[in-house]
């Protein structure tokens, strides 16, 4: 019997979106009324419970073939819909793809300049005989940075220097991937001020901000425990023996991001260094405070680049061509983000996400307390497949959660928790999650091979969730 294996990662997604076009017909179409409303300086669209109404479906083989609009009816996406959804799905995430290609400009620039390559193997040097302390260390910013401040689509740029640590301290691919990719996730998870999930989740629900921190606090620490504990367990298997990997076979050699060879540690490195890692810090603080953006950061990135160049001494010309490389490389993973996009672009055009919302939502309340809030878990989990955006989630999902966990006696704050866990862990692992397409891409790793490795993981963090949300239940979180 032919094993069966995970297509490339554009022909896996259009493949999804042709899946999703297709429910469209099966699947009744309907719409919440939604309404604008003011969060103190947050203006929100949001969903407005108990508005939402079927609307009836048009068919016909213009509508089949070339979609047709019909006032006051849906129509199911045609052939050419399901094509157009890629392009439509790539303008749809235009920003975010711009910013995916400027950070691989300015890694690739930072890497021409020969500082990764000094400090990495003076960090190397360093701690060659502790390197758990070294990944712990590492593992712990990264997931910090997640649950705090919720880095995400930032840390894209770092997967190169994150392989070429692995493939110099003994281990493979994706144990190099793995730490980076899971503290960024797992961090995301547990939100203990992640003002892109809980802050704007806590608004809509009409809680203070900050409020309930205890508990996900204790979360931090259980999830950064077990996240660590699982890199560092296929790490040393994948040391003792390289047949253990989930790469066995790949030559690992990183060409693709230039030649990285050992470079003493020069005052210009340490200068180039210390600029971007203010500059990063800066622009975190200016996403944080005063609410910039993707074209803002992106406009920073363009600024380190042309003073980056400047401090290092290199020419136009060599600074042209360290852009342009970066720009190759981000070629695919940029690109997958449109891909992913236009899943969610066929399931709004097909009017069928509101009505997976309003049955589940029904669902929910017929259930137990305990199991109605775990429902939720599961619920936002799905959603993310659907809506791999963590805000998007919030401004559709909470204003459904929060009536229903007010009738159902589970308070808004277990609602808030559901939603965080299941935004977070399902990024782990879903295909629509672009930002994680586009590591999986830059770091040349199967998704095949990426669910494999995760999955286990991800059961568990799914069990430790239930049981979170139960205790919650349980004390009145």
């Amino acid at each position: 019997m032919r094993k069966f294996k995970v297509p490339h990662v554009f022909i896996f997604l259009f493949w999804i979106i042709v899946v999703c076009s297709l429910l469209t017909y099966v699947i009744p179409s309907g719409q919440f009324e939604r309404t604008v409303k003011d969060y103190g300086k947050l203006t929100q669209t949001v969903v407005v419970p108990g508005s939402y109404e079927e609307v009836p479906k048009h068919y016909s083989t213009k509508a089949v073939l070339l979609g047709e609009e019909v006032e006051g009816k849906s129509s199911p996406i045609s052939a050419i819909g399901v094509l157009s959804a890629i392009p439509k799905g790539l303008g749809d995430s235009a920003v975010l793809i711009f910013y995916v290609f400027i950070i691989g400009a300015v890694f690739m620039l930072i890497q021409y300049t020969g500082a990764i390559n000094a400090f990495l193997f003076a960090l190397i040097d360093k701690f060659k005989k502790r390197p758990k302390t070294l990944f712990f260390l590492i593992y712990m910013t990264i997931f910090s940075g997640s649950s705090f401040m919720g880095i995400g689509p930032e840390t894209i740029a770092l997967i190169p220097v994150f392989l070429l640590l692995s493939k110099h301290m003994g281990y493979d691919r994706m144990f190099g991937l793995a730490l980076l990719t899971l503290p960024v996730w797992l961090g995301w998870s547990t939100g203990v001020t992640n003002p892109f999930t809980v802050q704007i989740a806590q608004i809509i629900a009409e809680l203070p901000i900050g409020s309930g921190i205890g508990l996900r606090l204790v979360l931090y620490v259980v999830y950064a425990l077990l996240g660590f504990y699982f890199i560092m367990r296929y790490g040393d298997r994948v040391k003792r023996d390289r047949s253990k990997s989930l790469m066995p076979n790949d030559a690992f050699d990183l060409v693709e991001f230039g030649d990285f060879q050992k470079t003493k540690l020069e005052r210009k490195h340490v200068l180039i260094l210390v600029f971007f890692v203010l500059a990063f810090a800066a622009i975190l603080t200016a996403v944080q405070t005063i609410g910039w953006g993707l074209i803002e950061m992106s406009a920073c990135f363009i600024g380190i680049i042309i003073l980056i160049s400047f401090i290092s001494g290199m020419s136009g010309d060599e600074t042209m061509e360290a852009f342009i490389n970066g720009l190759r490389i981000m070629i695919v993973p940029a690109l997958v983000v449109g891909v992913a996009r236009g899943i969610s672009v066929v399931l709004q055009e097909g009017m069928i996400i509101d009505t997976l919302l309003h049955h589940a939502s029904s669902t929910l309340m017929e259930m137990p307390k305990v199991a109605a809030a775990e429902g939720m878990l599961f619920f936002q989990t799905a959603l993310n497949f659907f809506i791999p955006s963590a805000s998007g989630q919030a401004l559709v999902s909470m204003p459904l959660m929060t009536p229903m966990s007010d009738i159902l006696g589970i308070s808004r704050q277990t609602a808030v928790l559901a939603y965080i866990l299941g935004d977070g862990l399902s990024n782990m692992i879903i295909p629509t999650n672009g930002v994680l397409m586009a590591m999986l891409g830059l770091a040349k790793v199967s998704f095949e091979k990426w669910f494999k490795f995760v999955l286990r993981l991800f059961i568990v963090s799914m069990i430790l969730a239930l049981g979170f949300i139960a205790l919650a239940v349980s004390v009145g979180y």
